[in-house]
């Protein structure tokens, strides 16, 4: 048997801290890597194990690709702009890698799962160094090692997904709040996306592995957890025992110190009435809940391969907001898709009229080959944009209305961090995901604060902390 198959994660490991601490008592510095993130939080939480791979390795971690000796791009492909952000900072690094051969760069994520990426960086990035997928994560130290024997680039790209890999190393963006991955890859094959084809068929997490996760999480000082996946409401269904979404949710609502229960994303198709019995019933669980519906006509909704109808979708929001009068719904809007006129887009109006969504991702539909989508006639963008501005046109004013009416009541906040716009407010979210900007000391970062709300904004509120 070849040797190196039988080395740990923790021998690349330390086989590459040991060359780091070699540069550095050279040197007198330590080696600096930055991880580039682009796309959904499931690409964000992936980077956390990335950063926390790189650092038992040795590295200090950097923001920005100026001062990094190691770049690694974290790739998404479910639009074009953001595979051409990646080509472009691909093109910027060639001059960095001429001036300084030592500099390493690795591509990583959705993008590197299609062929015609990977035949792309052959042939017009010959500067890369290591390219590997959305299968083999916990492979980085590994790669990096053999790059580094063979003086050459490493491509390591796997077609489908071996073992969950549990216990890496993780370097989280927050102290007080954690994403936990529940389940990876998707089996819907909406026509549009990508997802299915670079993430793989849905596979779940054992119950035990999320709840030993997050315990360790809570006594790592977390009150706040995200539960990640593509799907979650088909959780459970390939376990050996299976264990529905809805009973995930009530076992984590038992974990003692935990404050909070996030989770996204939801499929219509699969929301369950025990789904919502839960949020209702579990009093961790934030009344938020992120709903994407795409599009409003059902010619276009078969098109998508949504598997559900307007009249489906609307009788749900009913039933939502039935057993939970507060919740905030959100939802994804994709304007563009082939087929979408100016009728069409009239029934999408109408779900929003009628849901009255405290917010809404809006986006232009983006073609990616190899989708089904793709091969079906695309729409004159002006058109596109013209459905586009209606949309928004029509979101936006609900968003405020349901946001002032916030106005003169108080609600809790977890205060997250200092507010970009304004160094004297902090900035939180309510239970409802509702943004909040506030007074407050930086001491307050990490807590649940009660916080009356003074004015509204369109997407955001402004309140006061009241002191208890």
């Amino acid at each position: 048997m070849n040797k190196e198959n039988d080395r740990s994660l923790e021998w690349y490991i330390n086989k590459l801290k040991e060359l780091n601490d070699d540069f550095e008592k050279r040197k007198g510095r330590k080696k600096k890597a930055a991880v580039i993130t682009f796309g959904c939080q499931m690409n964000a939480h992936d980077s956390e194990k990335l950063k926390g791979m790189l650092i038992n390795s040795g590295y200090d971690m950097t923001d920005t690709e100026d001062d990094a000796d190691f770049v690694i791009y974290n790739t998404c492909c479910v639009r074009e702009n953001a595979e051409n952000k990646v080509y472009g900072k691909l093109g910027f690094l060639k001059h960095k890698k001429e001036e300084n051969p030592d500099f390493k760069i690795a591509l990583c994520g959705c993008m590197m799962q299609q062929p015609t990426v990977i035949e792309t960086i052959r042939q017009k990035y010959r500067h890369v160094d290591i390219v590997f997928g959305t299968f083999n994560l916990y492979k980085l130290p590994e790669l990096m090692i053999r790059n580094i024997e063979a003086d050459s680039p490493i491509f390591d790209i796997w077609k489908e997904h071996g073992e969950i890999k549990e216990d890496l190393p993780s370097v989280r963006k927050y102290s007080f709040k954690a994403s936990v991955n529940v389940m990876y890859g998707c089996n819907n094959f909406c026509t549009y996306c990508i997802v299915p084809y670079v993430r793989g068929r849905e596979r779940s997490r054992t119950p035990e592995d999320i709840l030993k996760e997050i315990n360790e999480l809570v006594k790592d000082g977390v009150k706040e957890v995200m539960l990640l996946g593509q799907n979650v409401n088909s959780y459970g269904k390939g376990l050996d025992k299976p264990v529905t979404f809805s009973e995930l949710l009530r076992m984590v609502n038992e974990i003692d110190g935990l404050e909070r229960i996030r989770f996204m994303t939801s499929h219509p198709k699969d929301l369950s009435d025990e789904l919502i019995y839960a949020i209702r019933d579990c009093e961790k669980v934030c009344h938020h809940l992120h709903l994407p519906f795409q599009a409003g006509n059902n010619a276009i909704l078969k098109a998508m391969n949504r598997h559900y109808t307007k009249e489906y979708y609307l009788d749900l929001v009913d039933k939502i907001r039935a057993e939970i009068p507060d919740i905030a719904l959100t939802t994804d809007v994709m304007v563009g898709f082939p087929g979408e006129g100016k009728e069409e887009i009239e029934d999408t109006l109408d779900i929003i009229k009628k849901a009255r969504f405290s917010s809404a991702f809006t986006f232009i539909y983006s073609m990616r080959t190899g989708t089904p989508a793709a091969s079906m006639p695309q729409l004159d963008e002006c058109l596109v944009k013209e459905n586009f501005n209606r949309v928004l046109e029509t979101v936006n004013p609900i968003v405020e209305e349901i946001n002032s009416e916030k106005v003169g009541k108080t609600y809790k906040v977890l205060a997250e961090g200092v507010s970009d716009g304004d160094s004297t407010l902090l900035t939180g979210r309510m239970s409802d995901n509702t943004l909040v900007h506030f007074k407050g000391d930086k001491s307050l970062i990490g807590n649940i604060v009660d916080v009356k709300i003074n004015e509204s904004k369109t997407f955001y509120l402004i309140g006061d902390m009241i002191w208890t």
